[in-house]
C-alpha cells in the first residue's frame, strides 16, 4: 500500500479499467485525466477539517503493478472509520483485496476510533467476503440500498 498521488493516474485507469467493477457501485470507469483530477483531490484530504481522508494505491510486490485501492474516511466526532476496497478483475479471487483490508483495518485499530464500518450491496458477494474475513458483521442497518458491516476498531478478524 502506498498514499495515492495523482502520478498514479494512469496506471490506475488501466487497472481499474473493467466496467464489471461498477456494477454494484455505479458509474463507469474514469478515463485517467478524469482519475487523475479525482486523485489529486482524493490526495489533498478532505475539505471538512472533522473528517480525515486515507487513499492508499495497492502495488503488487512480484512485479510491481498498481492493482486497486483503499480508502478511510475518519470522523472522530462519530467513532468511525468508514473503509473501502477495490481491486481490479484480473487481480481478484488471489486474496488481495484481504490482504489490504486487513492491514487498512489494522492500521485503523490503532487510530482513537470505536466502529469501523463498510457498506456493501447485497448481491456483492466477494466484497461481503472479504469484510467476514477482516471481521466485520452485516447488520440489519442499509444505506442507500447497501449493507451497513461493521465490526469495532480494536477487533481482529
Amino acid at each position: 500500500m502506498l498514499p495515492l498521488r495523482p502520478e498514479h493516474a494512469d496506471e490506475l485507469a488501466v487497472a481499474l479499467a473493467d466496467p464489471a467493477l461498477h456494477v454494484f457501485t455505479g458509474g463507469a470507469p474514469l478515463p485517467p485525466e478524469a482519475l487523475r483530477a479525482r486523485c489529486a483531490r482524493l490526495a489533498a484530504g478532505s475539505p471538512d477539517p472533522s473528517v480525515v481522508w486515507g487513499n492508499w494505491v495497492l502495488r503488487l510486490r512480484e512485479d510491481g503493478r498498481l492493482v486497486g485501492t483503499v480508502q478511510a474516511t475518519v470522523t472522530p466526532a462519530r467513532d468511525t472509520a468508514e473503509v473501502a476496497w477495490v481491486v481490479g478483475t484480473p487481480w481478484q479471487g488471489r486474496g488481495l483485496a484481504v490482504e489490504a483490508a486487513r492491514a487498512l483495518t489494522g492500521w485503523l485499530s490503532g487510530l482513537p476510533v470505536g466502529r469501523l464500518v463498510a457498506h456493501i450491496h447485497p448481491e456483492h458477494h466477494a466484497s461481503a467476503a472479504v469484510a467476514a474475513a477482516c471481521g466485520f458483521a452485516p447488520t440489519p442497518e442499509r444505506v442507500d440500498g447497501e449493507i451497513r458491516w461493521e465490526r469495532a476498531a480494536g477487533g481482529h478478524p
